[in-house]
């Protein structure tokens, strides 16, 4: 993920940053609920006949889904091309596949349904068919915007956890390069449109469940944790942290439950659609962490922030101290009295690693894979961002990844 400061502006003010301006805009509309995928046929009717068809490993044939989507697309009178086989981690070489069958069908709309890897890929293909530059070198590597017309994108969401479906945002890995890199566009990128069914997801092995369910903490974590302001993100944030530890914990139990997953699945797209992010400088280091262990070891991404998350919070808590504590006492409800500061933001890590257990999430890197010999290239494919509590050195990303082993 990439920092956007074109939309916010900050000013100095005694050494700290303070809040200054910002825009906020999501065009995104979003069905949801049990009988949202009705409305599909409905939004066809505002493109044109080819449609490019995105989808995974083919778990949408095995519940019907796949089926629901061709049967409404046929009566909707459109040409279907597919791209199947999308990968959780979706590399350049699968981009760069897709861009070539969309360019040879002339597509209209791509239409992705499945979890964020899918539709993170749709909105790299959106951006690349018309460009005439390698799209890996000018949006992974230069980071630039895009000039050229984008292919509008519709997503079919059948896994919760990136938020993809609301936002400008994806993710490409390159195994040549050992890179996995983030990209978030404007809002011109965005979804035109997205179906959630909660009933879609629950089909979904638990342990993809609960990568997403910490995928979706942690999008709220990097942006909680900047600032040292009072702002209201903050409270949004706390609430959405709270009613996801409470609904986490009855799919726990009771993976079927439809309120559960529902409240999931909500607090999943406002937890990374731009929102809770507004007048925060963002620290999104966790990922640029985790990523680099998905360029190695092609783990699961919810588990590689889970592995690499409380090593880094506990390194950098000293330089935010006081918003460690805020999170200790309003998300984990930690007690203060008799307590140091330091004493109370502990124990509300503690408390988080504790519910991360509870999920069953993986704590470590070396349980994906991570090699002592890996080190010194996860550190050199680790990107560096501003915006936290602090900058980063190589050196302490090595601390960092040494404390996540």
């Amino acid at each position: 993920m990439s920092i956007d400061e074109s939309l916010i502006k900050f000013k100095k003010k005694e050494g700290e940053i303070i809040l200054g301006n910002f825009t906020y805009c999501n065009p995104t509309k979003l069905y949801f609920g049990d009988q949202s995928l009705h409305n599909l046929s409905t939004e066809l009717e505002n493109y044109g006949s080819n449609i490019l068809l995105v989808y995974g490993g083919g778990s949408i044939k095995k519940n019907g889904i796949y089926d629901e989507v061709i049967n409404i697309l046929k009566d909707s009178g459109k040409n279907i091309a597919e791209i199947p086989g999308v990968m959780p981690n979706p590399t350049i070489e699968k981009l760069r596949e897709g861009v070539a069958i969309a360019r040879d069908h002339k597509v209209d709309l791509i239409l992705a349904v499945g979890g964020g890897s899918v539709c993170d890929y749709a909105k790299a293909v959106s951006v690349s068919i018309h460009c005439d530059e390698d799209p890996w070198d000018k949006y992974f590597i230069r980071f630039e915007d895009v000039s050229c017309e984008i292919v509008p994108v519709e997503c079919v969401l059948t896994m919760v956890g990136t938020g993809s479906e609301m936002n400008g945002g994806t993710i490409i890995t390159n195994h040549e390069q050992k890179l996995k890199i983030g990209h978030v566009f404007g809002e011109n990128v965005n979804p035109k449109f997205s179906i959630l069914n909660p009933n879609y997801t629950l089909t979904l092995p638990k342990t993809q469940m609960m990568a997403g369910f910490y995928d979706i903490m942690n999008h709220i974590c990097e942006q909680y944790f900047s600032g040292a302001d009072d702002n209201t993100s903050d409270y949004i944030s706390e609430g959405l942290m709270k009613s996801l530890i409470h609904s986490s914990r009855i799919a726990i139990q009771d993976p079927n439950n439809y309120e559960a997953r529902s409240n999931i699945m909500w607090t999943s797209t406002w937890a990374l659609n731009t929102l809770v992010a507004k007048g925060k400088s963002t620290d999104w280091m966790v990922h640029m962490l985790g990523q680099a262990v998905g360029a190695y070891t092609d783990a699961t991404h919810g588990m590689t922030l889970s592995a690499v998350s409380l090593a880094y919070y506990r390194y950098i808590m000293p330089y935010g101290l006081d918003k460690f504590v805020r999170f200790a006492t309003n998300v984990w409800d930690v007690k203060v009295e008799g307590k140091t500061k330091e004493q109370v933001a502990a124990e509300g890590l503690n408390a988080m690693e504790n519910w991360m257990k509870e999920l069953g999430l993986v704590m470590n890197i070396t349980d994906l894979g991570v090699t002592d010999e890996m080190l010194e290239g996860l550190v050199h494919s680790t990107i560096i961002l501003p915006g936290g509590y602090k900058t980063l050195t190589p050196e302490e990303i090595s601390t960092i990844f040494k404390e996540s082993m």
